[in-house]
């Protein structure tokens, strides 16, 4: 089914297939990512004019444009194909209290316009996006918080409460991703309270499960017991996760165990369980499956075959990131699954992070830039290119 060039790339012109099989030979070598990613950083640091460069090659590929305006064409030309859009201002790494009220009314001013665009039924954002890192992670450890942090950490959880507040006045779909493990306790507690509040009836917020972790379908079970008995909803996302060299080395240098599975394989085993847990209670929790893997994909349809789940049952959806797994996303829309992709945009210093995590997640992941490769490849034979 995922071996359709035809239909993977028929959003792609010639110029486009060329730019992206390019730009995959590029990041299929580790030693230039890691020299690029480097001289990239320092170059816009000192301010030298690489924007240029970089809108015209790598930040067109994966990212929808500067703006949400500079995103439409994008969002449209999808939903022709039956692909829809989730629209994410991957702005990171800010500091500022009025840098996260920015990317707060940012996300508010998103949710309020996918309400009228059928084709965005989902709003999205970064715990760190609202807040320091160093606050999630003192909450997360346990540690006490000084006067001006117990402010920080109260404004943390007022703008969580604006956005998920505005989804549900809205009825849009709200995802909230998920990032390093010496934060995210204190994310996923909040996200619960949210859920608890807002999922009755049907769900609203969605909390993200990162797969490499050993602990979370155990984790998903505790949460989904509290859930019944307390009488709401559940909605994740389910990803492997994109951390998994910073995890390690953490848990190497401070000496705790790695919170990571001890090898793909593991991963893959914790990733397909848990999907098949939520696919097995379908009433109480809804799944958003963020994959870029062939077999996880699969053995999701199968398990929706088995269990009678419509393939467009609005309870599930498959996810992709824009610029990546094409094969996947168009085939799966083609053959009438609810499939989204992950469009990011934001100005393009500010977007250099999630860019230099895609490239590095591209090198490190076993046979997913090869595949992709081979899958431009084979569709520049056909056009004759």
């Amino acid at each position: 089914m995922f071996d359709n060039t035809e239909v993977a790339f028929k959003l792609k012109t010639d110029a486009q297939l060329e730019r992206a099989y390019f730009l995959f030979k590029m990041i299929s070598n580790e030693p230039l990512v890691k020299m690029g990613t480097a001289v990239t950083k320092f170059a816009l640091n000192v301010h030298l004019p690489v924007e240029g460069l970089i809108r015209s090659t790598v930040f067109d590929h994966f990212c929808g444009g500067v703006n949400e305006k500079d995103c439409m064409p994008v969002v449209d030309s999808m939903m022709d194909t039956g692909v829809y859009s989730v629209l994410d201002y991957s702005v990171e790494g800010k500091e500022e209290a009025s840098q996260f009220d920015a990317t707060m009314h940012k996300v508010l001013e998103l949710t309020q316009f996918a309400e009228k665009k059928p084709a965005m039924p989902f709003s999205v954002f970064k715990p760190t996006g609202l807040g320091r890192l160093k606050i999630w992670q003192k909450v997360t450890e346990g540690e006490e918080l000084n006067q001006e942090e117990q402010k920080e950490w109260l404004r943390i959880q007022e703008r969580y409460e604006a956005i998920c507040k505005e989804a549900y006045t809205r009825n849009i779909e709200l995802l909230i991703d998920a990032e390093e493990t010496w934060m995210q306790l204190a994310a996923d507690n909040l996200a619960e309270q949210m859920m608890e509040k807002y999922n009755i009836e049907k769900t609203i917020v969605f909390s993200t499960l990162q797969c490499y972790r050993w602990d979370r379908l155990d984790y998903l079970k505790r949460i989904h017991a509290r859930a019944k008995a307390k009488g709401y909803k559940l909605g994740f996302k389910i990803v492997r996760g994109a951390y998994l060299e910073k995890e390690n080395e953490r848990a190497k240098e401070k000496g705790y165990p790695t919170p990571i599975c001890v090898n793909k394989q593991a991963t893959d085993d914790e990733f397909n369980a848990v999907v098949g847990y939520i696919l097995e209670n379908l009433d109480d929790i809804s799944l958003f499956l963020g994959s870029h893997n062939e077999d996880s994909s699969y053995q999701a349809m199968e398990k929706m075959k088995s269990l009678g789940i419509a393939h467009n049952d609005p309870r599930v959806w498959f996810g992709q990131l824009y610029g990546m797994s094409d094969h996947i996303t168009y085939n799966l829309a083609e053959a009438g699954y609810n499939v989204a992709k992950y469009i990011p945009f934001g100005p393009v210093k500010d977007v250099m992070p999630y860019l230099i995590r895609r490239a590095e997640e591209n090198t490190s992941v076993a046979g997913q830039t090869s595949r992709e490769l081979e899958l431009l490849k084979r569709e520049r034979t056909r056009r004759g290119l």
